[in-house]
């Protein structure tokens, strides 16, 4: 049985924000691979929620959705849950990875 995947404000805010920079700074193409990549992995998430690898915090899991943005989500197991955290970009010190969320 799949998972249901919901997106935090948090998650929903960063996503929007990485849009708003590839709008302004690159092409309609890399929006929409990240729209299809993002697509992509919540079908993979949703069949398979401990398929990518866990974070330094309990029970939070981290994928790269593109080499510049990391997807950081939450696994309710005993409600069949996913929520999408936050989006994260990889060219910031780590250690604001974990503040994001």
């Amino acid at each position: 049985m799949a998972y249901k995947v919901i997106w935090s404000p948090t998650a929903e805010i960063t996503f929007e924000n990485i849009i708003k920079y590839l709008e302004e700074n690159w092409t309609s193409r890399q929006i929409e691979n990240l729209i299809v990549r993002t697509n992509e992995l919540t079908n993979l998430i949703s069949k398979n929620p401990f398929l990518f690898r866990r974070s330094e915090k309990q029970n939070i899991h981290e994928v790269l959705v593109t080499k510049h943005n990391l997807l950081l989500y939450q696994i309710n197991e005993p409600k069949k849950k996913i929520e999408y955290l936050a989006f994260f970009d990889t060219r910031q010190h780590p250690k604001k990875k974990l503040n994001s969320i």
